[in-house]
């Protein structure tokens, strides 16, 4: 059975628990570190003053060939980090993105949540209006 499709979710809201343990994600950071013993990465990203780091399990990506400092896009599943602090991504899908304007795509991903609130709000309201009114 494939996963859900993966919602974008920014590095932040990852780490504040906003998503849940086995829901597939995509987000990115700039690659800080790679333990290939481990087989895990941190990414990492700064927002609102505040810097946000991930740890990603690259079991299904190897062999991976890191490049330290460059920005990547990670597909895959949360889990509970070891130890209980934290989650964790189990990456499907590394991609090196180094050279992607982020501020632009991060424009993008909010306008796209705009887009789908407002035709979710649009959808409720066409179908509250279909439904046959009681007569008076």
């Amino acid at each position: 059975m494939l996963p859900a499709p993966a919602v974008f979710h920014f590095l932040w809201e990852v780490n504040s628990g906003a998503v849940k343990e086995g829901d597939s994600v995509r987000t990115f950071g700039r690659l800080v570190s790679y333990q290939p013993e481990e087989s895990k990465a941190t990414l990492s990203i700064q927002h609102a003053a505040r810097q946000h780091q991930v740890v990603v399990q690259t079991t299904f990506v190897e062999p991976f060939d890191p490049i330290i400092g460059a920005q990547y896009i990670v597909l895959g599943e949360i889990e509970k980090a070891e130890g209980g602090d934290g989650v964790m991504v189990h990456a499907r899908v590394l991609n090196c993105v180094d050279g992607v304007n982020l501020a632009l795509l991060q424009r993008g991903v909010n306008e796209q949540r705009s887009y789908f609130r407002e035709r979710g709000e649009s959808k409720g309201d066409a179908a509250t209006a279909a439904q046959p009114r009681a007569p008076l």
